[in-house]
């Protein structure tokens, strides 16, 4: 069949499509793995099955299969590793859109933007990240996964997509390094914690009632709530809630791969091509590169080498003597924990009696009340808090 009548036939067919379901325009194929599930292949044809159902816009293109009769174009595959082979011709071929699969090798560089539905009041949210690693530094890789996950949200439909950082371990500079590009010109939209006392960081309420459009956290901390939040109600050996742990973006990523867990059923399986479409449809490699290309105008690698930069040698630091002791009732919130000492001693070199703590949202110092305002001058000027 020569080109024209190929796509002469194609035309036909989508049109004929369209009639039927209502759902003009081009397919988008999502190939889906069928090797490696604790639920058996079966299992994985049945969320095929779904996403057919469900999504007119979609079309399964099945890898793994043995027989003729599952309903959905297929090709063989003898195990896990023998499906990436073929998928990856399947992209190199340009017969598929995107692919949802397990257990497939990430370059560093390349995490996975995944998306839950919250059980407080029923909202969709990406968590970014959920498996790989965007960098080997910590704080580097979650100022990372915050462009990614941005880009998702956008090609997902959210055009303002709000931000949130998880309440964990480097919260406090990565907010600081967010705030710093926004006031540079990054067009970063802010959640709020639910909470009463608000702000960028968000609690465990936040993450129950889906506060944040894109949760900002860390690959280990983000897998974790992946799993809790998709099989909270099976008792852990099913997923059964959710859109899977997302595409793989970040350095190196070429291909729109999806990824679930061999504990993903069926509707994690269906959802998880949903959100493969949604990221095929909104272009979210090309999105990728629109926003990390407005963040690097804002400074973005700035930030990113600061944080790669080698730890000088600590000089001996001269001792600090406590003023006077105060009752301390009041707190200052939003430092970072492995700087919290640091700025205790800076109050003190400027007369201001403070200890450390811990409260309901971190880390704090405790300052008298009324020392208060001078206290957070202070530490703003030193750049402990923003």
């Amino acid at each position: 069949m020569s080109n024209i009548n190929r796509q002469l036939s194609d035309t036909f067919n989508a049109m004929a499509d369209g009639l039927l379901s209502g759902q003009f325009g081009k397919k988008l194929r999502i190939g889906l793995t069928l090797a490696g599930s604790e639920h058996g292949p079966e299992e994985l044809l049945r969320g095929a099955q779904l996403a057919a159902r469900q999504y007119s816009d979609i079309e399964p293109v099945l890898i793994g299969c043995e027989g003729p009769d599952c309903g959905f174009e297929c090709y063989p595959a003898a195990d896990l590793h023998e499906c990436h082979q073929v998928m990856e011709k399947l992209f190199a071929d340009k017969k598929i859109d995107g692919c949802v699969t397990l257990h497939y090798a990430f370059p560093l560089g390349v995490s996975t933007m995944g998306k839950v539905v919250t059980p407080g009041i029923g909202r969709e949210m990406i968590i970014a990240s959920t498996t790989g690693t965007s960098d080997t530094n910590r704080q580097a890789a979650m100022l990372k996964n915050t462009i990614y996950g941005i880009a998702l949200a956008k090609a997902c439909g959210i055009e303002k997509p709000t931000v949130g950082v998880l309440n964990i371990d480097g919260e406090a500079l990565c907010e600081r390094s967010l705030r710093e590009l926004a006031d540079a010109g990054y067009d970063i939209n802010f959640a709020e914690s639910a909470r009463a006392d608000g702000g960028i960081a968000m609690r465990g309420n936040d993450l129950l009632q889906g506060t944040p459009d894109v949760m900002v956290t860390d690959s280990l901390t983000g897998n974790l709530l992946m799993k809790m939040f998709s099989s909270f109600t099976t008792g852990g050996s099913y997923e059964a809630s959710g859109y899977g742990y997302g595409p793989g973006l970040g350095e190196g990523a070429d291909k729109l791969v999806n990824i679930i867990s061999r504990a993903s059923g069926a509707p994690v399986v269906a959802g998880a091509m949903r959100l493969c479409a949604d990221a095929a449809k909104g272009n979210v490699m090309k999105r990728v590169d629109e926003e990390w290309e407005a963040a690097s105008l804002a400074g973005l690698n700035s930030a990113l080498a600061k944080y790669k930069q080698p730890k000088q040698p600590t000089e001996a630091k001269a001792e600090v003597t406590a003023p006077p002791e105060k009752v301390t009732d009041a707190d200052i919130g939003g430092i970072d924990i492995l700087e919290i000492e640091d700025a205790c001693q800076v109050l003190w070199k400027a007369n201001i009696f403070a200890r450390t703590g811990m409260g309901c949202t971190g880390p704090i110092v405790l300052v008298a009340k009324e020392d208060l305002e001078q206290a957070k001058a202070v530490l703003t000027e030193a750049k402990y808090i923003g």
